[in-house]
Order: C-alpha cells, then sequence, then structure tokens
C-alpha cells in the first residue's frame, strides 16, 4: 500500500488542529490560575517582527484549509482575520476541521500530478504540481506557524510539552 497526499495532509492536519485545541484548553486554565486575562495571549509574539500569536494560529489554520482544497482543485473557504479571543481562535480551528473534513480523500489524491498556482506576492506566482506544493510549502509553513503559535504560550510559562503538542497519534497503542 502506498502512502498518499490525503494521508499525508488532512488527517495529520486533523490530529495537530485538535491537539492545540486542547493546548488552548491548558492556555486558558494557566491565565485562570495565574489570574489574568488569557487575551493577553493573542498579542504576544516571540519576536518584534514576527506574527502574534492570534496570527500564527490564523495562519496555520489558513495552510491546513488552502493546502487541502488547492490540491483537490477547489477553491478553499475565505475566513476572515477577525478573531479576537481564544473561543473566537477555537472556532476558527473548528472550522478549519470541518471544512477539510468535506473534502473527498481521492480528490486530493488525484492532485499530485495537477498544477498548483501559489500566489508569492507582487502579483507574481510560483507553479509546481500539487505533491510538491503540499510537501514542501503547505505542511513546513503549517507546522511553522503551529510550532511558534505553541512556543509562545510555552514561554508565556503555559505547562505544555511534546504530547500536548503532537496530541494523538493515530493507530498508536502506548504499553
Amino acid at each position: 500500500m502506498s502512502y498518499s497526499l490525503y494521508q499525508a495532509s488532512v488527517p495529520t492536519f486533523t490530529r495537530s488542529l485538535n491537539a492545540f485545541l486542547a493546548v488552548l484548553d491548558k492556555a486558558e486554565a494557566h491565565a485562570a490560575a495565574a489570574k489574568f486575562d488569557p487575551q493577553v495571549y493573542l498579542t504576544l509574539r516571540l519576536r518584534p517582527d514576527m506574527y502574534a500569536f492570534a496570527r500564527q494560529v490564523q495562519a496555520f489554520c489558513d495552510h491546513a484549509k488552502i493546502a487541502s482544497h488547492r490540491v483537490a482543485g477547489l477553491e478553499p473557504p475565505r475566513f476572515e482575520d477577525t478573531e479576537s479571543t481564544l473561543d473566537e481562535l477555537r472556532a476558527r480551528i473548528r472550522r478549519t476541521l470541518e471544512a477539510i473534513a468535506k473534502i473527498d480523500a481521492k480528490t486530493i489524491d488525484a492532485g499530485a500530478e495537477r498544477e498548483v498556482a501559489i500566489p508569492i506576492g507582487g502579483g507574481r506566482k510560483a507553479m509546481t504540481t500539487g505533491g510538491n506544493y503540499l510537501t514542501h510549502f503547505a505542511l513546513p509553513n503549517f507546522y511553522f506557524h503551529l510550532v511558534t503559535a505553541y512556543d509562545i504560550l510555552r514561554y508565556a510559562g503555559v505547562p505544555i510539552g511534546k504530547r500536548d503538542y503532537l496530541g494523538e497519534p493515530p493507530n498508536v497503542t502506548i504499553v
């Protein structure tokens, strides 16, 4: 059995997005225990020239949603970047999960050799295949923003570790 683009994308995005929902719960509990407003997290950033936490979450959601749809040859749904609370970020993650769950695995797998246009700024586009786009652009960008959002919370003192970041891997039995 070969490993498919669908297996490399939707289930992977799904596991990580669900894991991050649990990370947000821990962040909120940490803020409550430390007696501060959890909305403080939304404006935190690792460096002045990097996106703030809320934008990192929006970005990893966008990469999951857009990549899955682009490879499938579908128009991705558009989400406005207006989240200003942890609950609104949770809702965005859930909307992303719903959007990618609707895509048929065969449609994504059929996109391996489909030409995909990637906007790169200045009105220019890079052209590549769906397989190259997913493995060399979309997945690395998804993980970059996901781990940066995780790191912002970790730096802020939220008691999270690698297992929180990884979530529950499918078909794994821990003994």
